[in-house]
């Protein structure tokens, strides 16, 4: 039995790439400001942006939409420290549900 043999059976049903961390996205919204109005931003400006605070905000891994949610306060943890409660997952097709 080869290394790579012995690792699987020794992990079980885990595989390997399961350890690997990912770096997860989570998006609040987009602005679209020209670049004019961009340059002249300075220190305390306020940047609209396309929604409401009550919208959920959407997850994702590269360009690829997983998931949406609704942003929290973790409980627990460091005060102001924001968490993603999900609401939405998607399906192994790419689909939410």
């Amino acid at each position: 039995m080869d290394d790579a043999q012995s690792y699987m059976k020794n992990a079980g049903d885990e595989h390997p790439l399961q350890q690997i961390p990912i770096e997860i996205t989570v998006s609040v919204g987009k602005a679209r400001p020209l670049v004019r109005d961009l340059l002249h931003l300075g220190e305390n400006a306020v940047l609209a942006l396309d929604r409401r605070i009550e919208d959920p905000v959407e997850l994702y891994v590269g360009d690829r939409l997983i998931a949406r949610g609704e942003l929290q306060e973790l409980e627990g943890g460091e005060p102001g420290q924001l968490a993603v409660r999900l609401t939405e997952v998607a399906s192994d097709k790419g689909v939410l549900t």
